[in-house]
């Protein structure tokens, strides 16, 4: 079972590209999609904490990735993920680059990504993709039950580059990066914490306008995420049904 979080990716981006993007449309073709409307607002660290714990964001109180000055670190939140259900149920399970916290968290797997877990550079962006695509085949060959991974680089080019000609070569890093593990796994999910859209069009603003060095934020989050399946039986509605499906699978509370 592999599970593959794709920070910002939107429907926007990959359904008119399809032609440039093979392993898309491959998946498109084979696989089950829709789109996920959130029902909560889209800021990133609360969806994916959504999205593993199984709570909505009332009932983790996981808002943001700092809090009171601080960066939130793990032992921060007082709860149970599904790796966490999963381990003490003796079911072999390894979580990588998971971006609810900064820098994203790794449950039993040594793993730094570039720019520890912030890549702002096109070479850290790129950095990201490649080592968590390396990683993750690493991890894969061992052959644990299930495989989280995620990747942040769109979330953050989005913001800064969003309606650029830039924007498609990162969805082809992706798009490469998946053809090397979709077909690792029979069950498959690819989901992202939310779509992308021009700043001025977002419902919600979870960035201000300029940055602290005056670069103009052009692309902000948008509530609808994607999301693909391979022989999955359970409808995924919101986040929090991801780790719903999984409890089910696996037969964890």
């Amino acid at each position: 079972m592999l599970v593959i979080g794709i920070d910002g990716a939107t429907w926007d981006i990959i359904k008119p590209n399809l032609d440039e993007l093979p392993t898309f449309r491959k998946l498109m073709e084979s696989c089950s999609q829709k789109t996920i409307h959130l029902k909560d607002k889209p800021w990133s660290a609360s969806v994916w904490c959504s999205m593993f714990s199984g709570l909505s964001p009332n009932e983790h109180q996981h808002y943001d990735f700092v809090k009171d000055g601080e960066l939130v670190e793990r032992k921060d939140l007082n709860l149970d993920f599904i790796w966490d259900k999963l381990d003490q149920k003796g079911i072999s399970v390894k979580a990588i680059n998971i971006p609810f916290i900064v820098p994203p968290y790794n449950y039993k797997v040594n793993f730094i990504p570039p720019g520890e877990g912030v890549p702002i550079s096109e070479q850290e962006l790129v950095d990201e993709i490649n080592s968590v695509t390396e990683k993750t085949l690493e991890i894969l060959k061992e052959n644990p039950e299930l495989v989280i991974t995620c990747y942040t680089a769109l979330d953050k080019l989005s913001h800064h580059h969003w309606g650029e000609p830039i924007m498609l070569d990162y969805y082809k890093r992706i798009d490469e990066s998946l053809s090397k593990l979709v077909e690792l796994d029979d069950q498959l999910i690819i989901i992202s914490d939310h779509g992308f859209c021009n700043y001025d069009k977002a419902p919600i603003q979870t960035l201000p306008r300029k940055t602290k060095t005056g670069k103009i934020i052009k692309g902000d989050h948008h509530p609808e995420a994607i999301l693909i399946t391979k022989n999955i039986d359970f409808d995924i509605k919101q986040p929090e049904d991801v780790f719903r499906f999984l409890a089910k699978k696996y037969e964890v509370k």
